[in-house]
């Protein structure tokens, strides 16, 4: 008999409401943005919507907030290296703004273990260095400082970047515009856009000066508008089909065929250092071939940060130029997938094909 996975005895947990397994993870819900317990008594959500985290502090990393019904901070972790890994994210968070607090040499002394093994925890349970936890956590506070209407200057001071130029440096391009551009919801950011009818759903390819910022699938062009316009509230959107023509024949050669861009697409997305890392990975699995989570992880030289890489694929804005689709579960079953499974389904089936079908 076929032990089950780590993923189906978690949903399993999930489904009965299990309070034996708080604290031995926590599920994040992706139309909710919301990290619960196991046990938590909330609506139960749709397993393709749902994401495992190891420690609340991964499931932060990767955006989520913890749930205000079932306090998932508060569950007791089972595992003595998630529980070290946990202490260690509530410490950066708490001195996130003061350099010296959070520098490897100061998690060593404060809790009391060799700067290597500090490291090498971390990086295992979150997915990520403490370094770049930190990054996250200062440009957490950097939008958050913007966004209620702090002046430059003040969010740099409370995000911890130590100077303006410092905070133009590092957070415009994780942002994808300046920090003032952001402040006033991008505003100045001129996105044009394009949609096709396909078997799949309504694609949609948006692109900044910079790049290709967008690719989706869904179930009506105004679904596809929608979606751009949340992400971008207050920037500049414009219908260009004819423009765009180039940049929609390769997208919709990727979605149909699973072919390679005719041209070298430049992307503009909002990324950390190891979601690009995963992100890199994905774009080397061949045509018609799949990966697991825990191959791209061992890939990246993280064997243990499967996890990690499921949420960086969740995390994907571009469908099909960064293929996620082609990374299943170990047991071979496909798992959540931003534009819905049965889309996964069949994209791998076009792709399975001998022969690359036609785009048209």
């Amino acid at each position: 008999m076929t032990t089950p996975s780590f993923d189906e005895q978690a949903w399993q947990a999930v489904i009965s409401r299990d309070k034996r397994a708080d604290g031995e993870f926590v599920y994040a819900v992706r139309t909710t943005g919301v990290f619960c317990r196991p046990s938590c008594a909330s609506r139960q959500p749709r397993r393709e919507n749902v994401r495992f985290f190891a420690l609340p502090a991964a499931a932060e990393h990767a955006g989520f907030r913890p749930c205000k019904r079932c306090h998932p901070h508060q569950a007791a972790l089972s595992d003595p290296r998630v529980a070290l890994a946990q202490r260690m994210a509530d410490h950066l968070e708490a001195h996130s703004a003061d350099g010296d607090a959070t520098s490897l040499a100061a998690l060593s002394q404060t809790f009391s273990y060799a700067a290597g093994y500090v490291q090498e925890v971390f990086k295992e349970i979150v997915g990520v260095t403490p370094h770049q936890y930190v990054e996250a956590l200062r440009l957490r506070q950097f939008r958050h400082a913007l966004k209620s209407h702090e002046s430059v200057a003040e969010a740099v001071y409370h995000a911890g970047y130590g100077s303006v130029s410092r905070a133009y440096e590092r957070a415009s391009d994780r942002l994808g515009m300046t920090p003032a551009q952001y402040q006033k919801g991008g505003p100045m950011l001129d996105i044009r856009y394009t949609t096709a009818d396909t078997p799949l759903g309504t694609l949609l390819v948006a692109v900044t000066e910079r790049g290709v910022c967008a690719v989706g699938l869904y179930d009506d062009a105004q679904a596809a508008l929608s979606a751009l316009e949340r992400e971008y509230p207050q920037a500049g959107l414009s219908r260009q089909d004819e423009a765009l023509n180039a940049v929609l024949g390769d997208v919709l050669s990727a979605v149909m065929a699973g072919a390679a861009p005719a041209h070298d697409l430049a992307f503009d997305v909002q990324a950390t250092a190891f979601q690009w890392k995963v992100w890199h990975a994905l774009q080397q699995i061949p045509r018609g071939e799949t990966r697991t989570y825990s191959q791209i992880a061992h890939a990246i030289g993280q064997p243990t940060a499967a996890r990690a890489v499921a949420t960086a694929c969740a995390s994907n804005h571009l469908a099909v130029l960064i293929p996620c689709h082609r990374v299943i579960g170990a047991d071979g079953a496909l798992r959540g997938y931003k534009w819905g499974t049965a889309r996964k389904a069949a994209l791998l089936a076009r792709e399975a094909q001998t022969e690359p079908v036609a785009a048209g």
